[in-house]
């Protein structure tokens, strides 16, 4: 009692303990667990449970049950990503009908009968549990026929059981399984799976990558009732065309093959992986053990740790590895959904495959491919990219600061050193010269006249210099206009077709005379407003204030525009800048006109005995169709000099060509082809189709092409003028000629923004970011 009031002093009263503090001794003893033997379908749904984890599980299973039965073909339908239904058929060898009793009951195979047969394991399934899983939580249905049935036949199954005696029907060489309402009797399972769209997602993902590693065999997906497929490859396809097929362009371009063998390991690696020019957020990683798909976080991180050094920091590679080690090796009875394997030698195998990857990246290193997309001049930009003008800050005197990466480092209206270099005189000519009043004696050896300028109403004008245009009555001279001050090129449509009219100074251009012609032909009018409506402002702005940096080749210049670097195709430009001139300056040009008449019958037998005219004996004799090229052309004479300055004479001789811009002629050695597509690709039927394609093939012709330019320093003396050096090379006459006639004269179309006509390379905020990041 004293102890008990000295430990629990305040809660004893009346010299008796209270009975809240004296604990009572327990009632009861612990009672033990009974163990108890589990009902069988508790136990085959448990198993279940483990092994069919969601659809793409049971895919996964029956789709390597086919591959067991060597089939070349499988086609999976899915429908609510595959929990209402799921159906796989192959044209493997078939099940047989007496097998079909215990297909579905757990450990049932064909392929192990001793455990000693796991050591040399080669087929996918092993242990005979998918099919018995898949029906202990789900409805399955199987159609079979082998190669020496005499029909099919159909079985239903349920918790691993027969339903009723398999039952024959009419059905191909091969299996069919439909598994019906999944996780049906597993509330819990099938309310976790609740979203179809994620589920058929990682259905695509496995059958993908079964598809990719078995290049021999056809496989497809498709949802139930959809006719496309979603995933479909070919059994004559190769690895890499399903790789392209599943995962595009993108990284088949960029692949890798890789292949290494060691006897001494008992491996051998195969696959394709991406080089470094290939990047993404996320890692792609197929790895195939023995055939199996499998997964290994150290393979993974061996491997990205080469490619560490070769991209840029938080991005992956696309790897496919194919690893082949001895059976003896691997252990396949690790996992129950057989995604882990366990093999001897781990380090070992990884450090030669991480070895083997790191040599073929460093040998494809040497060169780096970028590719570009359109990125045109003028769309919103991010505050960070917005280029403010030096000017501004100058004239604000105090102003935000412009750093570095935003400095506009040249700009376009600045004149070069070699505008101030002009010849003295003039030692020869290449083609074209201009006969200064009986100032000069005539021309030697040459194989253009004097460049004459002829308007329809009997006055002509010459080329004099590179900035004046006399005319020969009335000796008035015109200055050329700047771009600044070119009015717009769209006319009024007005009444009537054709009219004359004196007008010196409105839509004046490059190849029009002062007195110029109103053409109102509905068809003119109408093709110069389809080239309005499709012109690009911010193109046209582009070209209208670029500087020129450089060409690459005949085709290919470089240009700088604000901060940006460009890439354009100097050939469409100047296609598409001649077809202008055609159209708005219609009936209006100037003619270059030929010291010696070139002969239509023998521009067109040199265009039909070039291969680019696709002349086959079926055509007829050459010489017949040349004459019939003379004589077509010879009708269309009188039209095409009044509107087009082609002049054609009564003997059948090509004596001028239009001058379209000045210092400027075409090449010659596309002659031949002009005239023959004059004669066979326009359509003379219809006037708008008639002129436009006139107008096209012409501008075909006037523009700077590659495949006539045989010398690369020079145009053998076809490029030469009264302004500029004794003999131009082409680089002159683009940068000089054509680029400086699209700041004045081209409207660019809006499909030069998707065509490759024009592609940023670069620009100043984003290489300060690659500097930054080095």
């Amino acid at each position: 009692e004293v102890f008990l009031r000295r430990l629990f002093p305040d809660r004893w009263r009346c010299g008796s303990p209270s009975p809240e503090v004296l604990p009572s001794a327990p009632t009861m003893a612990l009672m033990a667990g009974v163990i108890r033997r589990l009902d069988e379908t508790v136990v085959n749904r448990i198993a279940a449970g483990e092994v069919i984890q969601r659809p793409a599980n049971a895919i996964k299973e029956m789709v390597e049950n086919c591959l067991d039965a060597k089939a070349t073909s499988i086609q999976v339908t899915v429908k609510d990503g595959g929990l209402k239904l799921i159906q796989v058929q192959d044209n493997g060898c078939g099940i047989r009908k007496e097998d079909l009793d215990i297909v579905c009951e757990r450990f049932t195979t064909s392929k192990l009968q001793t455990f000693e047969d796991l050591s040399s394991i080669s087929t996918y399934g092993f242990r005979g549990e998918a099919l018995a899983s898949i029906s202990h939580v789900a409805h399955v249905t199987i159609t079979t026929k082998t190669s020496d049935g005499i029909c099919a036949y159909r079985a239903s199954y349920s918790d691993g059981k027969l339903k009723s005696s398999p039952k024959p029907c009419a059905g191909n060489q091969g299996t069919q399984i439909v598994v019906e309402d999944l996780f049906y009797n597993i509330a819990t399972r099938r309310k976790a799976l609740k979203n179809p769209s994620e589920e058929y997602a990682k259905i695509l993902d496995v059958v993908s990558r079964y598809a990719i590693h078995n290049s021999g065999i056809g496989l497809s997906v498709k949802k139930q009732g959809e006719t496309v497929a979603d995933v479909r490859t070919l059994s004559n396809a190769t690895t890499v065309d399903n790789i392209r097929s599943i995962f595009g362009n993108a990284v088949s371009r960029e692949l890798i093959e890789v292949s290494c063998e060691d006897e001494t390991l008992a491996f051998k690696m195969t696959g394709y992986v991406t080089n470094a020019n290939y990047s993404v957020k996320k890692c792609t990683f197929l790895l195939f053990i023995n055939h199996r798909l499998v997964e290994s976080s150290a393979l993974r991180k061996a491997i990205e740790t080469v490619y560490a050094a070769y991209l840029p920091k938080n991005m992956h590679p696309f790897l496919y590895i194919s690893l082949e080690i001895a059976p003896q090796n691997v252990d396949v009875n690790v996992h129950p959904t057989k995604h882990e394997v366990h093999f001897l030698h781990e380090d070992s195998i990884l450090e030669r495959v991480q070895q083997h990857i790191e040599r073929k990246l460093l040998g494809s290193n040497s060169s780096r491919m970028y590719f570009t997309q359109t990125l045109l001049p003028g769309i919103t930009a991010s505050s960070a990219d917005v280029v403010k003008p030096a000017s501004s800050s100058a004239n604000q005197g105090t102003g935000d600061k412009v750093y570095a990466h935003q400095m506009v480092r040249t700009d376009s209206r600045d004149q070069k050193l070699d505008a101030f270099l002009q010849p003295a005189n003039r030692s020869k000519t290449s083609g074209l010269a201009a006969e200064e009043n009986n100032k000069k004696e005539a021309c030697k050896e040459s194989c253009l006249q004097d460049a004459e300028m002829e308007e329809c109403s009997d006055f002509s004008v010459r080329a004099r210099g590179a900035e004046t245009v006399e005319r020969l009555e009335g000796s008035t001279e015109i200055q050329h206009i700047s771009p600044e001050d070119t009015p717009v090129r769209k006319k009024q449509r007005v009444a009537g077709d054709v009219e004359m009219k004196e007008d010196a100074r409105s839509d004046l251009t490059a190849a029009s005379t002062p007195r110029r012609r109103i053409i109102n032909l509905t068809s003119i009018l109408t093709l110069q407003e389809e080239i309005s409506n499709q012109a690009h402002a911010s193109l046209q702005e582009m070209l209208r204030n670029h500087s020129f940096v450089g060409c690459v080749n005949p085709q290919w210049a470089l240009v700088q525009y604000q901060t940006k670097l460009y890439l354009l195709d100097s050939t469409k430009l100047s296609q598409e800048m001649f077809y202008q001139i055609l159209v708005y300056d219609f009936g209006n040009f100037g003619v270059l006109r030929l010291s010696e008449p070139a002969p239509l019958y023998d521009l067109a037998m040199l265009a039909l005995d070039n291969t680019e005219s696709g002349w086959t004996e079926e055509d007829g004799p050459k010489e017949g169709l040349a004459e019939y090229i003379v004589e077509f052309l010879t009708k269309k004479s009188e039209m095409l000099k009044d509107y087009f300055s082609l002049e054609i004479d009564e003997d059948g001789n090509l004596t001028g060509l239009p001058l379209l811009i000045d210092n400027y002629i075409p090449l010659l050695e596309g002659l031949p082809m002009l005239i023959l597509r004059l004669a066979t690709e326009v359509n003379w039927d219809q006037e708008k189709e008639c002129f436009e394609s006139l107008s096209r093939e012409c501008a075909m012709f006037y523009s700077i092409r590659k495949q006539y330019i045989m010398d690369e320093s020079d145009l053998s003396g076809q490029q030469a003028d009264e302004s500029g050096p004794s003999t131009h090379s082409w680089k002159w006459t683009v940068e000089h000629v054509l680029y400086k006639a699209f700041r004045t004269y081209l409207m660019p179309p809006k499909n030069f923004t998707e065509d490759g006509t024009i592609l940023q390379l670069a620009n100043l905020p984003d290489l300060y970011k690659v500097f930054e990041r080095c």
